[in-house]
């Protein structure tokens, strides 16, 4: 019975339950080691980004004989360039944009009010479930209304914060570069023979999921915000600039993000006219289209091979663990794992094949 799959699952499924267990009670202990964990993971996580982002850019150097020390130069040489490039000539427009957007809070809050009284007026004619849906959408755009500004104060705030945590980014960034090589070899040589060659595997995979996942989701959202910049400024829609770089930033959370990114535009583009408000939803329907037919497919293929639901699961219980993090990491989390799950299930396979062929 014991070499029964069931049976193992279950053993498994009891162990990691005891493991969670004890792990609560000693939480108390553990704290402080919670606390600098906490403190090392947003830049661990930004310096790993752009490490994926340049490894490429490194990689082509180093072929031509360009030494580690220079490729590295080269790479910061290249990103203070692009930095100096958005401060110099994105910088000024998102800026000035964002200004407006705080001056004109106040009004589009009370257009947003407006909307929902009109909204209510018409909603006596309609079915009482459909009223009840209103009622709600109603409370919560009220919620939002009311909000707004002070949301935008925070967000600016948050965007401070998180600037000066960047300051320990370039340190993480700089040994992955240096030293990207040694992390692989320094875990499996812990180990031997054809153990060895499975964790060898393994980080492999970890690494082709994680590299995939970050350079063609980036490159992906890239090109979605050029095509909503230029949908944006060809309709006339305020604050186009500062709307795509939204859309570019929500993209990066897979299957809601762009969803998410649909909201201000078309809100803004009723503010601004109905008519706007119309074309502003048909851009953001084209640009999906575009992407997520063309773009997508030929960029990231069949990577992941994550379904769709699958990815929403996902996404909806990181949320309500991590926030807004946990939606950011929770696709390249899960995708890790099933990597793993899927060489813990393949050498499971292998020695299985092997026991049976010497019986």
């Amino acid at each position: 019975m014991t070499k029964k799959l069931w049976f193992q699952v279950g053993v498994g499924i009891l162990l990691a339950m005891l493991i969670i267990k004890y792990f609560m009670e000693i939480k108390g202990i553990l704290a402080p080691l919670v606390i600098i964990a906490k403190a090392i993971f947003l830049p661990l996580l930004l310096g790993g980004v752009l490490y994926y982002i340049t490894e490429p850019i490194q990689r082509f150097l180093e072929k031509r004989k360009v030494p580690r020390w220079g490729s590295i130069l080269s790479i910061f040489a290249i990103l203070i360039a692009v930095v100096w490039i958005f401060v110099a000539i994105i910088g000024p427009p998102v800026t000035k944009q964002i200004n407006n957007l705080v001056d004109n809070a106040p009004v589009i809050t009370k257009e947003i009010t407006v909307m929902k009284d009109i909204i209510l007026q018409q909603k006596n004619d309609l079915p009482p479930k459909l009223e009840e849906s209103i009622d709600s959408a109603a409370n919560s755009i009220q919620s939002i209304a009311v909000n707004f500004g002070k949301w935008v104060v925070q967000f600016l705030q948050s965007f401070l914060q998180a600037m000066f945590l960047l300051i320990l980014v370039p340190f993480f960034f700089i040994f992955m570069l240096k030293d990207h090589e040694k992390f692989a070899p320094f875990i499996y040589n812990f180990f031997s023979e054809k153990r060895r060659e499975w964790i060898k595997k393994t980080l492999h995979d970890i690494d082709t999921v994680l590299r995939s996942y970050i350079q063609g989701q980036l490159l992906i959202s890239f090109l979605l915000a050029i095509l909503l910049f230029i949908g944006y400024l060809s309709i006339g829609l305020e604050y186009a600039l500062l709307l795509a770089i939204f859309g570019l930033f929500m993209n990066l959370i897979p299957f809601i993000g762009p969803w998410i990114s649909a909201v201000p535009p078309i809100i803004i583009g009723f503010i601004q006219d109905p008519k706007t408000g119309i074309l502003a939803a048909i851009v953001m329907v084209v640009a999906q289209q575009i992407e997520s037919n063309l773009i997508t497919p030929n960029i990231m293929g069949k990577t992941l091979d994550i379904h769709p639901l699958t990815v929403i699961t996902v996404i909806l219980a990181a949320g309500n663990i991590g926030g807004f993090l946990g939606i950011i990491v929770a696709v390249p989390t899960y995708a890790v794992g099933k990597a793993i799950v899927k060489n813990i299930y393949a050498r499971r396979k292998e020695i299985k094949e092997a026991a049976t062929s010497t019986v």
